[in-house]
């Protein structure tokens, strides 16, 4: 008997609805439910506003949202940000316009957000650790009609905010008084009722870290289908109805994203204003969380507190600790997991193409410091300078597809393409069992005294030193060599280590030529609040 092919896309369905049905986002539901769910999407979408629009009906009196001050339900946060919608747009907002976000983790953050998900209005999320000229700049580009922010940003908001319509998300007393009006009080003087839905949906623009330059707007969309939603639930362990901590800004790419998978999980959120290590523990047991959303550095920061801190935490109902923003040092993956159970998934990815592989606990202990597998819908290609797929295992630039791209930048511009895939930035190689690695930025790589040098892998090596708590590697240049290895260095727990120490370290592990010529040691690496290095300010420490 002939074999009927089936179709792909069929297959797709198929797995999509089997993964949704066992992170229960799909299972038996009362027809009012349904109703009230499929209402929403045709009113609003795939966006945020749909997603709390329904669960306001189907979990009306459920926890939404807990932060530092208090609960908010479902309810709570479907009527405060209808309310906070009606208000801005009585102030002119209306649909396509942009509306700056600079708020930490709280509630705030969230009716913003959602508010112009309601008007469809663009939510342009601004980074709590740019600069004032940095925000004056993609003010200027982006020209937000509204700023809503928290109290202690008005000074550095000073210029970028000039001239536009202002609200406080955050009031602090002791950062003193503020003219400009406070959510809550617009919230609470404002019409509860619900809004009509607008002509267009509103996106989500998503700044670069201005790490190597300005940062650059990335448009995003909701996806317009569940399917990349359900390949990410079928590597991570994340079920609906539990309770996540995001300790990861929310602002960011991947807080954001985080965020956003909640409302299809109708996720109860937990979050806090600034990261602090002990408290991120404590409130991931006080809550029975069953997720924690963190970036590296805050995996690297918990684990430098004492073991009789970290043991005094119960985080054995936490299934899933996803991490992602930066560079995951396998030395950091053992030791969390060694210490926390087999719970991590490292996640590969940029602004621009979202997630492109994930890194189960599995793949972490067998090849530590690997960026994982592309999950189901994602395709991973590498490409030699001439645009041409090279051999596994064999370094070359990292393009990738999927249906979470970016839209283009807002200024203009896009990555570079080939075969429909787009440029994550960097370069990587594919190991035997199909497992990806991150070498380095493309525009990382030094040659020194004519050898290719990737400073990635020299920092992942030092990443393994017993001795070291933090370390930057990167190209400097050099009049003899055209450029050389430089290394900073934070020792851990005052630990003596030596320039040659260092150098004769590398030297035993790697080729002489991959060795650092010059070892600075610092205190402290400065970095973003993503936890990336901010490698520019260490050029000229010595």
């Amino acid at each position: 008997m002939k074999k009927i092919p089936i179709p792909t896309e069929l297959v797709t369905k198929v797995e999509t609805l089997v993964t949704l049905t066992r992170a229960g986002i799909v299972h038996p539901e009362r027809p009012d439910h349904i109703f009230h769910t499929v209402r929403s999407l045709i009113r609003f979408g795939t966006t945020p506003a749909a997603g709390y629009s329904a669960d306001a009906r189907n979990y009306a009196n459920q926890p939404a949202v807990i932060d530092e001050l208090g609960t908010l339900s479902f309810r709570e946060v479907h009527e405060r940000s209808n309310a906070l919608a009606h208000a801005l747009a009585d102030d002119g907002i209306e649909a396509g316009d942009n509306v700056a976000i600079m708020c930490r983790n709280h509630r705030g953050w969230i009716d913003a957000t959602v508010a112009c998900s309601k008007l469809g209005a663009n939510s342009l999320f601004l980074n709590t650790a740019f600069s004032g000229p940095q925000l004056a700049d993609v003010a200027k580009r982006e020209k937000p009609k509204a700023v809503i922010y928290d109290h202690e940003f008005a000074d550095v908001l000073h210029d970028a905010a000039r001239r536009r319509k202002r609200y406080v998300a955050w009031h602090d007393p002791e950062d003193g008084s503020s003219s400009d009006p406070r959510l809550e009080d617009v919230i609470a003087g404002g019409d509860a009722s619900d809004v009509t839905p607008p002509r267009e949906q509103g996106r989500a623009i998503i700044l670069t870290s201005g790490t190597t330059g300005s940062p650059k707007g990335a448009n995003r969309s909701m996806p317009r289908s569940i399917d990349p939603i359900a390949a990410l639930l079928s590597v991570i362990p994340l079920r609906s109805r539990e309770k996540t901590m995001i300790a990861a800004p929310l602002f960011h790419a991947w807080g954001f994203a985080q965020w956003a998978l909640g409302i299809s999980l109708a996720s109860t959120v937990v979050l806090k204003r600034k990261f602090d290590e002990e408290a991120t523990l404590s409130l991931t047991a006080q809550h029975e969380c069953t997720a924690l959303v963190v970036v590296p550095v805050m995996i690297q920061r918990i684990l430098e507190l004492d073991d009789e801190v970290l043991d005094r935490y119960d985080l054995s109902k936490v299934r899933a600790v996803p991490v992602s923003g930066s560079a995951l040092p396998g030395s950091v993956s053992d030791r969390w997991m060694d210490h926390f159970g087999e719970n991590l998934y490292n996640l590969y990815g940029s602004t621009e193409v979202a997630w492109a592989t994930i890194a189960t606990p599995r793949d972490l202990r067998e090849a530590p410091g690997t960026a994982g597998k592309p999950p189901r819908g994602s395709v991973v290609r590498i490409y030699d300078d001439g645009g041409r797929p090279v051999a596994r295992g064999e370094t070359g630039r990292i393009f990738v597809g999927n249906d979470v791209q970016f839209e283009g930048y807002t200024g203009g511009g896009n990555k570079d393409e080939i075969d429909g895939l787009l440029s994550s930035g960097d370069v990587g190689h594919f190991d035997d069992a199909g497992r990806l690695f991150i070498d380095g930025r493309d525009d990382d790589m030094i040659v020194s005294g004519g050898e290719n040098v990737f400073p990635a892998e020299v920092e992942d090596l030092l990443h393994n030193h017993d001795a070291i708590a933090d370390v930057a590697v990167f190209g400097v240049e050099d009049e003899k060599f055209g450029q050389r290895l430089k290394a900073v260095i934070v020792t851990r727990n005052g630990a003596k280590l030596s320039e040659k120490d260092v150098k004769d370290y590398v030297k035993s592990n790697l080729a002489g030529y991959k060795s650092p010529r010059d070892v600075v040691f610092l205190d402290e690496l400065p970095r973003t609040s993503t936890g990336k290095v901010l490698k520019r300010e260490l050029k000229d420490v010595s």
